[in-house]
């Protein structure tokens, strides 16, 4: 299989995913509620995981009102001097599930008595067998280097796990329509194929996203880093505003993930002095027609997408993006060099 198969995999994954393990997910979310003494998430994660880390932080924080820490999982393993956990349910998110420093931090729960969840694609790596409750985001085997169907699989699941905590019809008949938004994306491949021409001798930018989709803007440049070599690096768009504005000067390139919601108007702002002051080159993804109207490279998202389930479909763009910017690089799509599909950090 090839990255670009498993990209255009993503909309049966996810379906399947949602018919298949929502029951599982309910039953994990009840024992959950029985616990009376849960304050907040503790979060494990590395890499694309920890992307999706940044999405639950977000999603679990504002519609179910838990504080999510991401875990610092050094300190389980290289120091050996691990916080204490009291009132949290302790969460590894993990494709592999292989990585010794995030089992480790589950197994820490485990050991202080803590409700530990794994959210995995191997029902058989140690961290499945270290947590006591498992979500399988049942991707199939991801041969590519970069993972993308585990990522947005994963970003599912952690929505899934959000709606189960705290029941709402109208948001689970969302979640519904996500594969099909996922698909609609799909007929702007051959627009996305071209544009990456345009930016073929780009050796960096930055990429922004706010609120749920800080997580799209680490993901996309993370793509970008390790499979086009471009610098990418990623900002909320407030923290932005806060001293690397300065280095965007005419023609510097500038990647947006701008849908409607909470954060618009103020991601609206600042891509207009981007466009209008600093001259940038903007390629901007968005469901919102002015911000698509500031864009040289826009992307159009499908519409009526609710904000919290946007970065399940806003990234979907960006790994087309990089896969055919890849291409047009002339390096190789399915291995990345220096780096290996499975991680494991200590």
């Amino acid at each position: 299989m090839t990255l670009r198969y498993e990209i255009r995999e993503q909309p049966a994954i996810l379906s399947d995913l949602l018919a298949r393990q929502m029951p599982a997910v309910r039953e994990i979310a009840r024992a959950i509620r029985r616990r009376s003494d849960i304050n907040y998430v503790m979060l494990a994660a590395r890499g694309t995981s920890d992307n999706a880390g940044l999405y639950a932080k977000y999603l679990w924080g504002a519609l179910n009102k838990l504080p999510t820490a991401l875990a610092a999982p050094s300190l389980f393993s290289m120091y050996d001097q691990p916080p204490k956990l009291d009132g949290s349910v302790v969460v590894g998110i993990s494709q592999s599930g292989q990585s010794p420093d995030i089992v480790g931090v589950l197994a820490e729960g485990r050991r202080q008595g803590r409700p530990t969840l794994a959210i995995t694609n191997d029902l058989g790596s140690p961290l499945a067998q270290t947590a006591e409750y498992v979500i399988d985001i049942q991707a199939g085997f991801e041969g590519a280097v970069a993972a993308t169907k585990t990522y947005t699989a994963e970003l599912m699941a952690i929505a899934m796990l959000s709606i189960a905590m705290q029941p709402d019809p109208a948001r689970e008949q969302a979640l519904g329509l996500v594969s099909g938004w996922v698909e609609q994306v799909f007929q702007m491949e051959e627009r996305i194929s071209q544009v990456a021409q345009r930016y073929r001798f780009m050796h960096q930018c930055v990429v922004l996203g706010r609120g749920y989709n800080y997580s799209t803007a680490f993901e996309w440049s993370l793509k970008l880093k390790e499979l086009s070599y471009v610098m990418a690096e990623p900002y909320s768009s407030a923290d932005f505003l806060h001293g690397p504005i300065a280095m965007v000067e005419r023609g510097f390139p500038v990647m947006a993930v701008a849908p409607g919601g909470s954060v618009f108007d103020s991601m609206l702002e600042l891509l207009k002095g981007l466009r209008n002051e600093q001259l940038a080159e903007l390629m901007i993804i968005s469901d919102r027609p002015e911000a698509l109207a500031l864009a040289h490279t826009p992307i159009p998202l499908p519409a009526g997408i609710p904000e919290w389930l946007t970065p399940i479909v806003s990234i979907v763009p960006g790994q087309l993006f990089a896969y055919y910017l890849t291409r047009e690089k002339g390096f190789d799509t399915e291995k990345p060099r220096s780096i290996h599909k499975v991680t494991e950090t200590q």
